[in-house]
């Protein structure tokens, strides 16, 4: 991102209040990530501490602080997911997309992305659809009812291939 367009960005919030909410979104939907350097330069420019900037980052689960593939898959970790096999799921997706390990991030968000940044996996707490669960979400759209069979037919939508 350039200097001009990150400018370009931060002019569309001149009020205060979601200034800085405002402007991390749209850098993540052009960039898709929020990486170290624009944050250093935004600090600079918004004349605010980095910590700041990456306090909102880390707080919102929706912000990455670290490239992500071009498909987004979500396991819902909530209860009733949970209870369903999310565990089982998330298992299930790491191995058929060749992810190896924790996908722990230095602020305890968990993100792990294949090689060839087809596709990023992480989880999230709940999606509001626990009468579907178990339930994942890929690029936004939602999964309801999904079991470990299920997986491959939804992954070979978004440009997945098997492993021989």
């Amino acid at each position: 991102m350039t200097t001009e367009e990150l400018g370009q960005i931060v002019e569309k919030y001149k009020q205060p209040t979601g200034q800085i909410l405002g402007i991390l979104e749209d850098i993540q939907a052009r960039e898709g990530y929020l990486s170290r350097e624009v944050l250093s330069v935004l600090a600079q420019r918004l004349s605010v501490p980095i910590a700041k900037l990456y306090s909102v980052a880390t707080f919102y689960s929706f912000f990455n602080l670290q490239p992500v593939g071009a498909n987004i898959i979500s396991v819902c970790m909530g209860t009733a997911c949970h209870v369903k096999g999310a565990v089982q799921i998330l298992e299930a997706l790491q191995d058929l997309l060749g992810l190896e390990g924790t996908g722990i991030t230095e602020n305890g968000k968990f993100i792990l992305t294949t090689k060839d940044r087809c596709c990023t996996l992480t989880h999230a707490r709940c999606f509001g659809a626990c009468s579907m669960a178990p339930v994942i979400s890929v690029n936004g759209k939602i999964y309801g009812y999904v079991d470990v069979k299920k997986l491959p037919k939804i992954l070979k939508q978004y440009g997945w291939k098997p492993n021989k």
